[in-house]
């Protein structure tokens, strides 16, 4: 199985997160997202024991909202420590309704709107991640309408390719997010954040990308941001205490994946930044990450009941699912890949290849081409593993098709913890 989580029960059905993947589709329906607490709360748990222990106790990662964002999350974080970074109101609002304490909030987007920023700043947003000149304005006009001071990080992009998929790649000069180091603007722009009274600029923010399975490439990233936190403070005198390099860790989809030792991997960043910091002469800045998919991928589930299965002789197989597009899009976008379970047999033999397909009208409305299974049947319950990142959250109504419910599964218990939309709920907003 590609996670320790993901087993195989005394009756023969495939188990997730120690529960009957076959009996949550009968309680549930389907599809269903399935989500592993426990998953959850030990990759949370290892990020913040790794940056704790390598970079000091002020070092605290964020959970990166945007990979799985519903009010229990936030409940979690803030249950075992963790910050969080949000990138929309309707991400803050959704914290802010958990009793999530908004000052652990980081403020990401490369485009907050007026509105954004003073809803953030009235529900006490912590720190905005700035990601241009004319949000830094906008910013400070605000702070000063409210009689606030708000502290901030400037987005910078410190010209790193990751060798990532190349929707997921942030980090390069001609990237749309952030102030480029290479051409002089992020400088420029350091000057111009000192200058505005109501912004207190608190350090610096870089991404490069995800799905990064080499430190090199934050060890790389951090030594020209810390280059440039150093030229900085030396001709500005300004503190700059905190240096947030982003997320990306990978995570295994499928057999051919890498793995990532997480604890390991921190320490090793750690271990070359206060080397490089020694170097250069420039104290190391509090530092933090932005992990998203490698809390939540891992600890996700997508379960389908199969409709029909189309035999074309002498060419290929379609399995169809009451899901698709709608519920995943993400082979759609980036030809992602998934492992593959037959929930009912998952131990019987994979000799039926075909394609697992979706019931949207497009042809593209495939969650993972040329699958091998155990034959399916009507009925049958497919799984579909590693989903717990960017599935629920880039979800549509597509075809006019309701959004699935998600349960929150322990060994002990299962819980609703998004219920499945109605058809009424598509016509809430009709007039």
């Amino acid at each position: 199985m590609i996670s320790s989580n993901i087993t195989i029960g005394k009756n023969g059905h495939l188990y997730f997160g120690g529960q009957d993947t076959v009996h949550l589709a009968q309680q549930y329906s389907t599809p269903l997202y399935v989500m592993d607490e426990e998953r959850i709360r030990e990759n949370m748990r290892t990020y913040i024991r790794a940056f704790a222990d390598h970079f000091g106790p002020e070092a605290i990662p964020c959970y990166a909202s945007k990979a799985n964002c519903f009010k229990r999350i936030y409940e979690i974080a803030h249950e075992e420590g963790m910050d969080i970074d949000v990138v929309s109101s309707g991400e803050i609002y959704t914290a802010y309704k958990a009793n999530y304490p908004l000052a652990h909030a980081w403020f990401h987007s490369n485009n907050k709107t007026e509105e954004d920023i003073r809803f953030a700043m009235y529900h006490g947003v912590g720190h905005f991640v700035a990601d241009s000149v004319e949000e830094l304005d906008a910013i400070e006009a605000i702070a000063a309408q409210m009689g606030i001071v708000q502290k901030i990080l400037l987005r910078l992009t410190p010209g790193i390719d990751p060798h990532t998929y190349e929707a997921v790649n942030t980090g390069r000069v001609d990237s749309k997010f952030g102030i480029a180091i290479e051409t002089g603007q992020a400088w420029q722009a350091v000057r111009h954040a000192l200058s505005l009274p109501h912004i207190f600029l608190d350090g610096f923010h870089c991404h490069v990308g995800s799905m990064v399975f080499g430190e090199d490439v934050y060890l790389r990233a951090s030594e020209i941001m810390l280059d440039f936190v150093a030229k900085c403070r030396a001709a500005f005198g300004c503190a700059l205490q905190f240096l947030d390099l982003g997320g990306g860790y990978g995570v295994r989809y499928v057999e051919s994946d890498g793995r990532v030792d997480i604890y390991s991997a921190v320490g090793e960043l750690a271990k070359h930044m206060k080397a490089y910091c020694a170097k250069i002469d420039t104290p190391l800045p509090i530092v933090t990450m932005e992990p998203g998919r490698s809390i939540v991928a891992d600890a996700g589930m997508t379960l389908y009941t199969v409709g029909s299965v189309k035999k074309i002789p002498g060419y290929k197989n379609y399995t169809s699912i009451d899901g698709g597009m709608t519920d995943n899009p993400r082979y759609a976008l980036y030809r992602s890949r998934y492992s593959v379970y037959h929930a009912n047999r998952p131990s019987a033999q994979a000799d039926f290849v075909s394609d697992l397909v979706g019931r949207c009208c497009e042809s593209d409305d495939i969650i993972q081409p040329h699958i091998s299974l155990p034959e399916p049947k009507r009925g049958d319950i497919i799984a579909v593993a590693t989903t717990g990142a960017y599935n629920y959250s880039m979800a549509s109504n597509y075809n006019r098709i309701p959004r699935p419910a998600m349960v929150l599964v322990t060994p002990e218990r299962c819980c609703l913890a998004v219920r499945r939309e109605t058809l009424e709920d598509l016509l809430s907003n009709d007039l």
